[in-house]
């Protein structure tokens, strides 16, 4: 039977023991947060001094003077986040010194991937996930996309004995003792399929950051910026993950959330994708998104805004959508597909089969298998089930906030949840 979890606690939390000791922690720290202790640190920890473009300091600088300056961060919450740029820091070195190494590792070899993009919690994790049960195509677990590149002198047996698995799952494991209903809205454990966007970090771009902490000022930075370099980065490293295991399958299915306002430079860098796009009730999207995060701040902030985070993920929903209803037309219509999220949960391998036929694949019984064991080893609810209350936890109706997405139903047969 499926947990049923309310957070009745989201703007007064009541810490745990854990909880409490973690923030206790953080007042003992003196953390340094300039660019040139990040760097530093993760020259020590690689043995490595080249981290080649330096035009990454400018938004590195951005991000350590925004955070650094957030007077409501705990000490543990600015020791996550600078722990997360030393780490990005650190695969720079390694990543560069491998493009040394091998000059001719070239993004033209990621060729015709499947791409998954929609709004975060519209079901393209689950999507994700479930095109990365068929054998034949590549796809990034959290463990590596966390840290692409062993550090030099460890084995890189790409299992559960790799010291990066291990670092990964310790990591979620910490996670869950800091905010144990986590897993029941978003599992972070190191075999789930991630984003690509996380081998941006390393080139200190794209708007995860805004999910580490809000980031208005990164926000502002990142709209003003052409993305396509950072794109073209991260094609790069799919490509040397590529190579480094040629073994393996050669088409990589990728998914991320921040494609739905980047299709134009989706559509320059990846010319020959097949794109997948899932739609749902924005104001579902937005309910869950800012519960998670609000949950997720207990630890890391002074106080919970619930308020600050509900118009800040609105906004960002918000120039989401108005992105894929400008923007839709120019993807292709013969590689793209449109999968409404109540239609997906209702029936998850017709939606497949639909995406499989666009993408030139064959839906082989024996990938049905794969896919369908997934399915029943990971149904929804299996870490409980949280109950989402907009109104009570952040004083708005869902009739009044869904008004300011007229425009996107009537671009698309959105169902209303």
């Amino acid at each position: 039977m499926t947990e049923v979890i309310r957070i009745d606690d989201l703007a007064d939390p009541v810490l745990s023991p854990e909880q409490q000791g973690a923030i206790a922690y953080g007042k003992t720290l003196n953390l340094d947060l300039s660019r040139e202790s990040v760097l530093a640190e993760a020259r020590e920890r690689s043995g490595l001094d080249d981290f080649g473009p330096t035009d990454f300091h400018e938004r590195l600088d951005l991000l350590l003077e925004e955070w650094g300056g957030d007077p409501e961060l705990t000490g543990i919450g600015k020791l996550s986040l600078r722990n997360k740029l030393v780490t990005f820091a650190t695969s720079r070195l390694l990543i560069e010194e491998h493009f040394k190494k091998d000059p001719e590792v070239d993004g033209d070899e990621v060729r015709r991937p499947i791409i998954v993009i929609g709004l975060p919690r519209s079901g393209t994790t689950h999507m994700l996930n479930l095109l990365a049960s068929d054998h034949r195509l590549r796809s990034l677990p959290l463990w590596e996309s966390y840290e692409p590149l062993p550090l030099p002198g460890e084995p890189a047996t790409d299992d559960e004995k790799d010291p990066r698995y291990q670092r990964c799952a310790y990591g979620w494991e910490m996670m869950q003792k800091m905010t144990p209903h986590l897993a029941a809205m978003h599992p972070m454990n190191p075999d789930h399929i991630h984003e690509e966007l996380e081998l941006m970090g390393p080139d200190f771009a794209s708007y995860n950051f805004e999910w580490l902490a809000m980031s208005p000022r990164w926000r502002d930075h990142y709209y003003a910026h052409d993305q396509i370099p950072h794109y073209r980065y991260m094609k790069r490293v799919l490509a040397l993950l590529q190579g480094r295991d040629r073994s393996g399958p050669a088409r990589w299915v990728l998914k991320c959330p921040q494609h739905l306002e980047q299709i134009p430079v989706l559509m320059e860098v990846f010319p020959d994708a097949t794109v997948v796009v899932t739609h749902r009730d924005p104001v579902a999207v937005i309910r869950s998104t800012v519960t998670m995060l609000a949950y997720g701040q207990r630890v890391n902030r002074r106080s919970v805004d619930c308020q600050g985070l509900l118009e800040y993920w609105t906004d960002r929903i918000e120039h989401l959508l108005r992105a894929c209803v400008r923007d839709r037309g120019l993807l292709p219509e013969d590689r793209s597909i449109d999968v409404p999220f109540d239609r997906f949960m209702a029936d998850d391998m017709g939606a497949v089969g639909r995406i499989y036929e666009k993408a030139d694949l064959e839906l082989s019984p024996e990938v049905s298998r794969a896919m369908t064991d997934f399915i029943q080893a990971h149904p929804r609810g299996k870490h409980g089930r949280v109950v989402y209350d907009l109104e009570g936890d952040f004083g708005v109706s869902a009739e009044e906030l869904r008004r300011r997405f007229d425009f996107y139903f009537e671009r698309f047969p959105v169902a209303v949840e």
